[in-house]
């Protein structure tokens, strides 16, 4: 005998479903001042510079720098919307920091090259990212 599925069964799977479509949120994770946290000197300017220096735009597409239309590694417009950096690290200024200058020390497979980024190099791509893509122009 076949039974048939029971709306009361369905509603609290409908409402859960609803209440994670309504915990979507468009807000950046930390905030556009969150770059000073890294050393108070960072330059965002000169992290536009290092990127387009170091080449990132041959595998990601970084708003305001000019580079080909690479789809190797993601796109890096909206960082400061993403929960993980590299799918591994939880997203903060520090532990971007961190991955940019030294990838495959915390992923072994990443296809991501150390470029040999200095820390304050660094804190300069990551305060551009974490403004890039926001909406508010490039910093």
């Amino acid at each position: 005998m076949r039974r048939i599925a029971r709306p009361n069964r369905l509603l609290p799977a409908l409402a859960a479903m609803l209440l994670l479509g309504a915990c979507q949120d468009d807000a950046p994770l930390f905030s556009a001042g969150a770059a000073g946290a890294l050393s108070g000197r960072t330059d965002p300017d000169r992290g536009r510079r290092l990127i387009a220096e170091h080449g990132c735009t041959a595998c990601h597409t970084v708003p305001g720098v000019p580079g080909p239309a690479s789809r190797v590694g993601p796109p890096l417009g909206n960082m400061a919307r993403q929960a993980y950096v590299a799918g591994l690290l939880p997203n903060t200024p520090d532990n971007l920091v961190r991955w940019l200058m030294d990838p495959p020390g915390i992923n072994p497979k990443t296809a991501m090259p150390d470029t040999g980024l200095q820390r304050s190099g660094a804190e300069d791509i990551a305060a551009y990212l974490m403004h890039a893509g926001r909406g508010e122009g490039t910093p």
